[in-house]
This record gives C-alpha cells, structure tokens and sequence, in this order.
C-alpha cells in the first residue's frame, strides 16, 4: 500500500523497528546505501528479527537508481526538521513513497532543495529535537493509512 524509505539508515534498531511496523501495515521497506549495518541473513537471525522474512526490503545501491524505479509509480513525500508544512497537511495516496534520512544527517540538502513542495515535517515544541526515525516513520505511515482506512480495511 505505502512505501517506506530510509534514506542511508544508521542504527539497526531503528531499521528493525520500522521494519515490524511495516509488516502489520503491508508497508514496503526500502534501504538506500550505504547501510549502517549488515541485513545478511544470519545478522537478522541474531538479532531475533523472527518477521524479517515477511518483510523483503529492497536495497538499493544509491538515491539515483531508486528514483529511476520508482519516481512513476506514486508521489515522494520527505520528512525533515527543515521546512514547515506538517506532514498531516499533505495528500497520500495508495503506493507513496515517505522518505526519511539518516539518523546523524536526515536527507541531503540538494534533495531537499529540489523537492520543497514535498517536504514535510512533525510538529515538535523547541525544547525537543527530533524523533527516532522509527518513531517518525510511523506517525507518518499512519497519517496516510488514516487518509485511506477504506483501503486499509481490506488488509485486516
């Protein structure tokens, strides 16, 4: 229904968490290298990641090759701290991309730059700073399924 995208992802807890939301959402995971950390087979299984199997991300090699894949097949939304329109403020639709940057980085500037329009963000209070990637990831994911529960409900 969605796709979740994480954009050079750092930490594998983050990753492993959004992985098992996806997984109760019919969400697809995407990876953009490089990775933080190791999905071979036996790493997942040492981490416990007993879902993994249902998941299947798809890796990709760097932003260009995934953009060239998947640019026709729904919108691009890209969450980050840096501009202002709330992420409830946007329109989903069935097979959107919600693209997220690294932990330590978020996503490229020139990215942003090119993409303004399809920036969005979390509202957050100044004290905070912003939220695991997991963490927001979800919000996001679940925004759009509440935009098309109708669709949804047919995965339940």
């Amino acid at each position: 229904m969605f796709n979740i995208v994480f954009y050079n992802p750092q930490i594998p807890n983050n990753t492993g968490a959004i992985g098992r939301v996806c997984v109760n959402t019919g969400a697809k995971l995407h990876l953009i290298k490089p990775l933080g950390f190791d999905i071979d087979e036996k790493a997942v299984r040492r981490a416990g990641l007993d879902y993994w199997k249902n998941l299947s991300p798809t890796v990709w090699d760097d932003w260009e090759s995934f953009e060239a894949a998947n640019s026709a097949k729904g919108n691009f939304y890209f969450a980050t701290t840096k501009y202002d329109k709330p992420y409830f403020e946007a329109t989903y639709s069935e097979n959107d991309f919600l693209i997220f940057g690294s932990e330590t980085q978020g996503l490229p500037e020139s990215l942003l730059a090119k993409n303004e329009d399809l920036c969005i963000t979390i509202p957050m209070t100044k004290e905070g700073r912003s939220l695991n990637l997991s963490i927001a990831a979800s919000i996001v994911l679940y925004e759009a399924i509440k935009q098309n529960f109708e669709d949804f409900k047919g995965f339940m």
